[in-house]
């Protein structure tokens, strides 16, 4: 292999999924979790970046509750509370059981410091029954692995 050819995958994929959260959007954290369950349930590590919009995402409970349900809507403009509750009665798991399981499973949660900034949030404001790294851009890509994907939601 040349310098110039990246690393080829083994035959299950990339050691590594590394994916970095931006959006706000409920529907696109929601899935990105459910990637990240699906890498972490098949033995490959997974590292979760929430920055700007999607840092909303690990805030505190309050008098709204969590804070996932600060997201924005869907496209199809259904709130967060509402998708939430439809893909529960479809089967699938919700937000709070996916970002469970990517815990249990061993996956890292970082928060990017630039994005909190950017928000008007500090790290005061996140839940603290998930274990959350903070890190900017320098931190994530030292995290990521050189023969693992990186996925930009």
């Amino acid at each position: 292999m040349s310098a110039a050819e990246p690393p080829v995958d083994g035959p299950g994929g990339p050691e590594k999924l590394s994916l970095v959260l931006f959006s706000g959007s409920f529907d696109k954290v929601h899935y990105a979790l459910a990637m990240a369950a699906a890498a972490l349930a098949s033995n490959r590590q997974a590292t979760l970046f929430f920055t700007m919009g999607a840092a909303r995402a690990l805030l505190a409970e309050d008098a709204e509750g969590p804070g996932w349900r600060r997201l924005h809507a869907t496209e199809e403009g259904l709130s967060p509370l509402a998708a939430d509750a439809e893909l529960t009665a479809r089967g699938l798991g919700n937000f709070e059981e996916l970002l469970s399981a990517c815990v249990a499973l061993g996956g890292t949660v970082m928060v990017c410091e630039m994005g909190l900034r950017a928000l008007g949030l500090t790290p005061k404001a996140l839940r603290t029954d998930v274990p959350v790294t903070q890190g900017g851009l320098v931190s994530f890509l030292a995290d990521a692995s050189a023969s693992g994907a990186m996925v930009f939601v």
